[in-house]
């Protein structure tokens, strides 16, 4: 039988918004979402936050004081525990501020950070060690989508990030189509599904049919209250990571809500 998974809408802030201006947004998402749960009886998904890591404590502070129904995570986290790295920040640290999930191998760290599948399956594995749900990110350039086709290249991504993962992993996979990341112009939802389904089955093989069945496929990628609804009637798209709608309180309210709607 399957199990039924938790819609998950995630929205990565990226490099935006201080501690104070964190504050604020999540102040106002909590209330904009607890309106519209008393007035639609809306409920069913998982909203999560992905702050700048100088405002995790102050969303921890906040969220914790005020017992909202919003969770958060890193944008990124370090391989090593401890000791002489600069910069980084460890599984650790992110468990200590009650972070519940961390973003690992956006396309941005491995463009601009000359990530690799190998770094990032050290990254996923120091998740895990540390209780951290890790929201592994996949995806194909338009270079690579012409070349390879479809699901190809996210296939290989996942398949190296998780070499040397066993047993039944809590994880979430994030199909993101670089070539859809803030153009304005989303994969249609026919190629989300098409790419979920063979990640699903990656996973399946990888980890075995139960932990397959479980795991959580978002699709991200220029996702706004527009089209969320057309993704979520894809049987393999389990929620979104959403990047700059979700600094737009009400944009991003608007597509919790809607999928809290039909989450019910």
């Amino acid at each position: 039988m399957a199990v039924k998974r938790v819609p998950l809408i995630a929205g990565n802030w990226k490099m935006n918004l201080d501690h104070l201006q964190a504050i604020a947004t999540v102040q106002k998402l909590a209330w904009t979402l607890k309106d519209a749960k008393h007035e639609y009886g809306l409920g069913g998904a998982e909203v999560a936050v992905f702050p700048p890591f100088t405002d995790l404590r102050s969303v921890q502070t906040l969220i914790s004081a005020d017992k909202l129904e919003i969770v958060f995570g890193g944008q990124d986290v370090s391989e090593h525990d401890s000791g002489a790295y600069t910069g980084e920040i460890s599984g650790a640290f992110l468990k200590s501020l009650d972070c519940s999930y961390v973003i690992i191998g956006h396309s941005e760290r491995r463009q601009y950070h000359g990530e690799t599948d190998e770094l990032l399956g050290r990254k996923v594995a120091a998740a895990l060690k540390h209780g951290l749900v890790p929201v592994l990110c996949v995806g194909e350039t338009a270079e690579d989508l012409e070349q390879h086709g479809p699901s190809a290249v996210p296939v290989a991504q996942l398949k190296a990030a998780l070499e040397g993962i066993s047993g039944a992993p809590d994880l979430v996979v994030a199909y993101e189509p670089v070539w859809a990341i803030g153009s304005g112009q989303a994969a249609t939802p026919e190629q989300a599904e098409q790419v979920a389904a063979k990640l699903r089955e990656t996973l399946a093989e990888l980890l075995g049919a139960e932990v397959a069945d479980a795991t959580r496929i978002l699709y991200g990628g220029s996702v706004k209250s527009g089209n969320i609804a057309a993704f979520m009637r894809e049987p393999n798209v389990d929620g979104a990571l959403v990047g700059g709608a979700s600094l737009d309180v009400a944009e991003f309210a608007s597509i919790a809500r809607f999928q809290k709607h039909v989450g019910t």
